[in-house]
Protein backbone atom coordinates (compact mmCIF):
# COMPACT_ATOMS: atom_id res chain seq x y z
CA UNK A 1 0.00 0.00 0.00
CA UNK A 2 1.12 3.47 -0.79
CA UNK A 3 0.65 5.22 2.35
CA UNK A 4 2.63 2.57 4.10
CA UNK A 5 6.21 2.75 4.97
CA UNK A 6 8.74 0.84 2.98
CA UNK A 7 9.30 -2.41 5.68
CA UNK A 8 13.40 -1.11 5.38
CA UNK A 9 12.31 2.66 6.81
CA UNK A 10 10.05 0.31 9.82
CA UNK A 11 13.03 -1.77 11.02
CA UNK A 12 15.40 0.70 11.02
CA UNK A 13 17.20 1.23 14.32
CA UNK A 14 18.13 3.98 16.12
CA UNK A 15 22.31 3.08 15.59
CA UNK A 16 21.86 3.19 12.02
CA UNK A 17 21.14 6.50 12.08
CA UNK A 18 24.62 7.31 12.49
CA UNK A 19 28.01 5.86 10.93
CA UNK A 20 29.44 2.55 12.53
CA UNK A 21 32.68 3.03 14.13
CA UNK A 22 35.00 -0.34 15.02
CA UNK A 23 38.39 -0.19 15.88
CA UNK A 24 39.23 3.24 15.10
CA UNK A 25 37.24 3.51 11.85
CA UNK A 26 34.42 5.31 10.08
CA UNK A 27 32.07 2.93 8.61
CA UNK A 28 29.88 4.13 5.57
CA UNK A 29 26.92 2.01 3.24
CA UNK A 30 26.82 3.41 -0.15
CA UNK A 31 24.56 3.03 -2.88
CA UNK A 32 25.10 3.50 -6.53
CA UNK A 33 21.83 3.90 -8.76
CA UNK A 34 20.99 5.01 -12.10
CA UNK A 35 16.79 5.09 -12.29
CA UNK A 36 16.62 5.82 -15.72
CA UNK A 37 14.04 8.89 -14.83
CA UNK A 38 12.16 5.70 -12.66
CA UNK A 39 10.90 3.95 -15.94
CA UNK A 40 11.26 0.18 -15.08
CA UNK A 41 11.29 -2.93 -17.55
CA UNK A 42 7.54 -2.92 -17.78
CA UNK A 43 7.38 1.15 -19.38
CA UNK A 44 5.91 2.39 -16.52
CA UNK A 45 7.38 5.44 -14.65
CA UNK A 46 6.82 4.61 -11.17
CA UNK A 47 9.49 6.79 -8.54
CA UNK A 48 7.08 5.09 -5.70
CA UNK A 49 8.91 1.37 -7.12
CA UNK A 50 12.01 2.82 -7.56
CA UNK A 51 12.16 4.40 -3.53
CA UNK A 52 11.23 1.23 -2.43
CA UNK A 53 14.46 -0.82 -4.08
CA UNK A 54 16.44 2.58 -2.77
CA UNK A 55 15.12 1.80 1.13
CA UNK A 56 14.96 -2.24 0.94
CA UNK A 57 19.07 -1.53 -0.12
CA UNK A 58 19.38 0.49 3.34
CA UNK A 59 22.21 2.82 2.90
CA UNK A 60 23.92 5.63 4.38
CA UNK A 61 23.99 7.47 1.26
CA UNK A 62 23.02 6.42 -1.99
CA UNK A 63 24.09 8.14 -5.67
CA UNK A 64 21.32 8.48 -8.12
CA UNK A 65 21.89 8.88 -12.25
CA UNK A 66 19.28 10.29 -14.59
CA UNK A 67 17.38 10.98 -11.68
CA UNK A 68 15.87 14.24 -12.87
CA UNK A 69 13.71 14.57 -16.41
CA UNK A 70 15.69 15.55 -19.49
CA UNK A 71 13.79 17.92 -20.70
CA UNK A 72 12.20 21.60 -20.00
CA UNK A 73 13.16 22.88 -16.63
CA UNK A 74 14.70 18.72 -15.58
CA UNK A 75 11.99 18.25 -12.59
CA UNK A 76 13.10 15.82 -10.14
CA UNK A 77 11.98 12.01 -11.89
CA UNK A 78 11.63 10.91 -8.08
CA UNK A 79 9.80 13.38 -6.53
CA UNK A 80 11.03 15.41 -3.21
CA UNK A 81 6.98 14.86 -1.71
CA UNK A 82 8.11 10.64 -2.15
CA UNK A 83 11.08 11.03 -0.81
CA UNK A 84 10.46 12.84 2.11
CA UNK A 85 7.03 10.63 2.73
CA UNK A 86 8.52 6.96 2.15
CA UNK A 87 11.71 7.27 3.17
CA UNK A 88 14.78 8.20 5.93
CA UNK A 89 16.32 10.12 3.17
CA UNK A 90 17.47 13.66 3.03
CA UNK A 91 18.23 15.36 -0.35
CA UNK A 92 22.13 16.68 -0.62
CA UNK A 93 21.56 20.25 -1.98
CA UNK A 94 23.52 20.61 -5.21
CA UNK A 95 20.09 20.89 -7.62
CA UNK A 96 20.63 24.87 -9.45
CA UNK A 97 16.98 25.21 -8.94
CA UNK A 98 14.09 24.18 -7.40
CA UNK A 99 12.63 21.63 -9.40
CA UNK A 100 15.64 19.21 -9.96
CA UNK A 101 16.74 16.82 -7.53
CA UNK A 102 20.47 17.33 -8.74
CA UNK A 103 22.58 18.03 -11.67
CA UNK A 104 22.61 17.26 -15.63
CA UNK A 105 20.49 13.77 -13.34
CA UNK A 106 23.26 13.09 -10.49
CA UNK A 107 21.66 13.10 -7.09
CA UNK A 108 22.40 12.17 -3.73
CA UNK A 109 20.65 11.10 -0.86
CA UNK A 110 21.96 10.60 2.81
CA UNK A 111 20.46 9.32 5.93
CA UNK A 112 18.26 11.34 8.06
CA UNK A 113 20.91 12.10 11.18
CA UNK A 114 23.64 12.44 9.29
CA UNK A 115 25.08 15.59 8.67
CA UNK A 116 25.84 16.60 5.15
CA UNK A 117 29.01 18.85 4.72
CA UNK A 118 29.95 20.96 1.74
CA UNK A 119 28.45 20.09 -1.37
CA UNK A 120 29.35 21.02 -5.55
CA UNK A 121 28.76 21.17 -8.43
CA UNK A 122 30.83 19.87 -11.00
CA UNK A 123 30.86 20.28 -14.81
CA UNK A 124 33.03 17.59 -16.84
CA UNK A 125 33.82 18.25 -20.44
CA UNK A 126 32.36 15.98 -23.44
CA UNK A 127 30.37 15.58 -26.62
CA UNK A 128 26.94 15.87 -24.44
CA UNK A 129 26.15 17.32 -21.25
CA UNK A 130 27.77 15.55 -18.27
CA UNK A 131 29.00 16.22 -14.91
CA UNK A 132 29.13 14.86 -11.26
CA UNK A 133 28.59 15.94 -7.56
CA UNK A 134 29.94 15.77 -4.64
CA UNK A 135 28.87 15.87 -1.11
CA UNK A 136 31.00 15.26 1.78
CA UNK A 137 29.07 13.07 5.08
CA UNK A 138 30.56 11.74 8.25
CA UNK A 139 34.58 12.58 6.57
CA UNK A 140 34.22 11.29 3.53
CA UNK A 141 34.01 12.86 0.46
CA UNK A 142 31.42 11.03 -2.16
CA UNK A 143 31.38 11.95 -5.81
CA UNK A 144 28.04 10.36 -7.82
CA UNK A 145 28.77 10.64 -11.82
CA UNK A 146 27.35 9.48 -15.15
CA UNK A 147 30.21 9.42 -17.29
CA UNK A 148 29.58 9.47 -21.56
CA UNK A 149 28.93 7.29 -23.96
CA UNK A 150 32.52 7.44 -26.25
CA UNK A 151 35.19 6.34 -24.17
CA UNK A 152 37.12 8.93 -25.84
CA UNK A 153 35.03 11.16 -23.80
CA UNK A 154 35.13 9.63 -20.98
CA UNK A 155 38.82 9.97 -20.42
CA UNK A 156 38.82 13.38 -20.74
CA UNK A 157 35.94 13.33 -17.81
CA UNK A 158 37.89 10.96 -15.60
CA UNK A 159 40.95 13.56 -16.26
CA UNK A 160 39.20 16.28 -15.04
CA UNK A 161 38.16 14.30 -12.21
CA UNK A 162 41.33 13.17 -11.19
CA UNK A 163 42.74 16.89 -11.53
CA UNK A 164 39.69 17.96 -9.10
CA UNK A 165 41.16 15.58 -6.37
CA UNK A 166 44.91 15.87 -7.24
CA UNK A 167 45.13 17.96 -4.08
CA UNK A 168 42.10 16.52 -2.19
CA UNK A 169 42.83 15.48 1.05
CA UNK A 170 39.93 13.77 2.22
CA UNK A 171 39.13 10.16 1.89
CA UNK A 172 37.06 10.06 -1.33
CA UNK A 173 34.56 7.44 -3.37
CA UNK A 174 33.79 8.57 -6.80
CA UNK A 175 30.31 5.92 -7.76
CA UNK A 176 28.01 6.26 -10.56
CA UNK A 177 27.87 4.78 -14.13
CA UNK A 178 30.87 4.49 -15.82
CA UNK A 179 29.71 3.28 -19.14
CA UNK A 180 32.43 1.34 -19.86
CA UNK A 181 31.80 -2.14 -21.13
CA UNK A 182 35.24 -3.61 -20.85
CA UNK A 183 36.48 -5.54 -17.57
CA UNK A 184 40.43 -4.28 -18.25
CA UNK A 185 40.47 -1.04 -19.59
CA UNK A 186 38.75 2.12 -19.47
CA UNK A 187 39.65 3.78 -16.49
CA UNK A 188 43.69 4.41 -17.11
CA UNK A 189 42.73 8.42 -16.35
CA UNK A 190 42.23 7.26 -12.63
CA UNK A 191 43.69 3.93 -12.05
CA UNK A 192 47.03 5.02 -11.43
CA UNK A 193 45.72 6.94 -7.59
CA UNK A 194 42.69 5.14 -7.63
CA UNK A 195 41.43 1.40 -6.95
CA UNK A 196 38.96 0.31 -9.00
CA UNK A 197 36.26 -1.62 -7.86
CA UNK A 198 33.06 -3.70 -9.49
CA UNK A 199 30.84 -6.35 -7.74
CA UNK A 200 29.29 -7.65 -10.53
CA UNK A 201 27.33 -7.33 -13.74
CA UNK A 202 24.54 -4.51 -13.09
CA UNK A 203 23.09 -3.87 -17.11
CA UNK A 204 21.16 -4.59 -18.24
CA UNK A 205 18.75 -5.71 -15.53
CA UNK A 206 16.61 -7.89 -16.86
CA UNK A 207 20.07 -10.06 -18.33
CA UNK A 208 23.06 -8.25 -16.99
CA UNK A 209 26.15 -8.19 -19.39
CA UNK A 210 28.05 -5.65 -18.12
CA UNK A 211 29.46 -4.06 -14.73
CA UNK A 212 28.92 0.09 -15.54
CA UNK A 213 28.25 1.06 -12.70
CA UNK A 214 31.23 0.95 -10.06
CA UNK A 215 33.50 2.78 -7.38
CA UNK A 216 36.57 4.34 -7.45
CA UNK A 217 38.87 4.55 -4.37
CA UNK A 218 41.23 6.94 -3.25
CA UNK A 219 43.77 5.88 -0.37
CA UNK A 220 42.37 5.69 3.07
CA UNK A 221 39.10 4.02 1.96
CA UNK A 222 39.05 0.24 2.32
CA UNK A 223 35.86 -1.86 0.66
CA UNK A 224 34.52 -4.12 3.58
CA UNK A 225 31.83 -5.67 0.85
CA UNK A 226 29.79 -5.14 -2.02
CA UNK A 227 27.26 -6.60 -4.02
CA UNK A 228 25.00 -5.99 -6.63
CA UNK A 229 21.83 -5.70 -5.95
CA UNK A 230 19.15 -8.61 -7.42
CA UNK A 231 15.70 -8.48 -5.69
CA UNK A 232 12.61 -8.76 -7.81
CA UNK A 233 11.90 -5.59 -7.44
CA UNK A 234 15.06 -4.03 -8.75
CA UNK A 235 14.87 -6.20 -11.45
CA UNK A 236 12.38 -4.16 -12.71
CA UNK A 237 12.34 -0.79 -11.84
CA UNK A 238 15.02 0.31 -13.71
CA UNK A 239 17.37 -1.00 -16.42
CA UNK A 240 20.19 -0.97 -14.19
CA UNK A 241 20.55 -2.56 -10.99
CA UNK A 242 21.91 -0.76 -8.05
CA UNK A 243 25.11 -1.44 -6.65
CA UNK A 244 25.66 -1.55 -2.55
CA UNK A 245 29.32 -1.73 -0.71
CA UNK A 246 30.23 -0.81 2.59
CA UNK A 247 33.24 1.02 3.20
CA UNK A 248 35.80 1.93 5.97
CA UNK A 249 38.27 5.04 6.27
CA UNK A 250 40.67 5.55 8.61
CA UNK A 251 39.23 8.52 11.92
CA UNK A 252 42.87 10.11 11.37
Amino acid sequence: MRGALPLARQARSPRSLCAKKKGGSVELSLLTYNIRKAVGLDRRRDPHRVMEVICQADADVVVLQEADRRLGPRRAALPFQIIAEESDYQVAPLAANSVSLGSHGNAVLVRRGFEIGPCQRLPLPGLEPRGAVSVEVEGLRVIGTHLGLMRRYRHQQMRRLAGELSHETKPTVILGDFNEWSAHRGFEPLDRCFDIHDFGKSFHAARPMAALDRLVISPGVEILEGHVVQTPLARVASDHLPVWARVALSAG
